[in-house]
């Protein structure tokens, strides 16, 4: 059967954005501290889950949610299943945004929203691309299944258990990331490195707290402080903001003086696309003589891991040919004066190193500041090699709706739901070139980019299923 993907794809633009604005309202970002039996991570991951599940019902699709944490929509039958993975939840929205980030605003040609680029707007164009298949007629020939997980930005709770109840997919993609296809993964370990809650006098740290999740680099930072001179201090802090690349404000309280940083949010594959407002407020107050676990708090993240993405200072860097460089995230550091300090720390690493290695090294630099490393988690390097048909499949398609022969399939340190399938890759729904928002405030995506993914995704689930 010959479809004019292009063509019919413009055809559901109106429904497209109909349908997104329903899921861009709901917040859903993993909420623990509200979660309950019936829903477990939270009720907004499960309902923007539902939400999609409503959308494949309503089409005429068989669904299934598996304990409000992870569903799937599917279609056609037999032995083997191609996977599309994607999620329904986001990132928590920070501050900065120009607009309501549950709330889907369209202006100039874009799509403004938590979820629009990562992954509500690429999740929905994925499902567009099997509807296509669908409302022509086109019977594959194996199962095709749409699994949306509930909460793939922290620890992938849902999608596991996917992997525990149901038969792992024989092959699929992600649409996750970028184009043209990402066919290997870094490595993907986090550590949390605490400290006492020792202080001085002269100098009292009360509070630091900067940091949202560990695969987003923090956008501001607060601390409340006593110092023996005030003026001095505040004078000294204003003249910082000044040299460098932040903004921020600084009040006495009751309580102390209360510190403000605002750097700038991104993803954690990628920590220089941000500027962490953490590490900025410990180089600030390293230049004075905290004591104890307060300073050996600060000294860390001030001396040993600010503005070091590759984790040179630490004795970590490694680069590998095809992976490229291991990169390090300061996502979450937080002091009181009861519970001491913690520091966690993402590192994306390529071949030739490994998440024991680090930890090592780690160690023995927050040792010397009588600081105790745990490893929280990791996920080893995934790789497919570039002569798989999911990946020349992909590629091809690209390639056709594209014209965009130059791009080459990459490997990066973003870690997607792909990994867990042996023959996984990452396929969009960002171009070459477009404007990268994840996990930043006024997150968008063209409009037209999120069209002409759908019938790039078409096509795709066409030629790996339905030929």
């Amino acid at each position: 059967m010959t479809i004019d993907w292009k063509k019919s794809a413009q055809a559901y633009k109106e429904a497209y954005l109909k349908d997104l604005k329903e899921l861009i309202s709901i917040n859903s970002v993993r909420d623990d501290e509200h979660k309950t039996d019936e829903y477990p991570l939270g009720e907004g991951p499960t309902k923007a889950m539902l939400k999609f599940l409503s959308f494949g019902e309503r089409d005429g699709f068989t669904t299934k949610n598996i304990d409000n944490i992870v569903g799937y929509i599917e279609y056609g039958s037999g032995d083997q299943t191609m996977a599309m993975q994607a999620h329904a939840d986001v990132m928590p929205a920070g501050d900065g945004w120009e607009t309501n980030p549950f709330e889907m605003v369209e202006k100039d040609g874009k799509v403004y929203g938590r979820g629009t680029s990562d992954d509500k707007g690429p999740a929905l164009a994925s499902y567009y691309g099997l509807k296509m298949l669908k409302d022509n007629g086109i019977v594959p020939n194996m199962k095709i299944r749409l699994i949306i997980g509930t909460d793939e930005e922290s620890e992938w709770t849902g999608m596991k258990h996917y992997f525990e109840v149901e038969p792992e997919p024989t092959f699929g993609f992600s649409p996750d990331a970028e184009f043209p296809l990402i066919n290997g993964e870094k490595g993907n370990a986090t550590y949390v490195t605490t400290f006492g809650n020792t202080n001085g006098s002269d100098y009292t740290l009360k509070k630091f707290d900067s940091g949202l999740r560990l695969n987003m680099v923090p956008g501001a930072a607060d601390a409340l402080v006593e110092v023996s001179d005030n003026e001095k201090f505040v004078d000294a802090f204003t003249k910082f903001l000044d040299q460098n690349p932040i903004a921020g404000d600084v009040k006495a309280t009751g309580a102390g003086i209360a510190l403000h940083i605002t750097g700038k949010a991104a993803h954690a594959m990628e920590p220089k696309n941000g500027v962490n407002a953490g590490t900025y407020m410990a180089k600030f107050l390293n230049e004075f003589a905290f004591e104890g676990a307060a300073k050996e708090f600060v000294r860390f993240l001030a001396e040993d891991l600010h503005d070091d993405s590759r984790a040179v200072k630490i004795g970590a860097a490694h680069k590998d040919d095809i992976m490229g460089e291991l990169t390090m995230n300061v996502g979450i550091m937080k002091f009181d004066m009861q519970n001491g300090g913690s520091v966690n720390t993402n590192f994306r690493y390529p071949k030739g190193t490994d998440d024991k290695e680090i930890l090592a090294k780690l160690e023995a630099v927050a040792g010397k500041l009588n600081g105790t490393v745990k490893e929280i988690n990791n996920m080893v390097t995934h790789y497919v090699d570039p002569s798989d048909p999911i990946v020349s499949t992909l590629m091809h398609v690209y390639q056709e709706q594209t014209g965009d022969m130059d791009s080459k399939p990459e490997v990066v340190g973003g870690g997607t739901y792909a990994r867990l399938m042996k023959r996984g890759v990452a396929f969009g729904a960002l171009f070459p070139n477009a404007v990268d928002t994840m996990h930043q405030a006024n997150e968008f995506q063209p409009i037209d980019d999120l069209i002409k993914a759908m019938a790039i995704y078409g096509q795709s689930i066409y030629e790996l299923t339905a030929k």
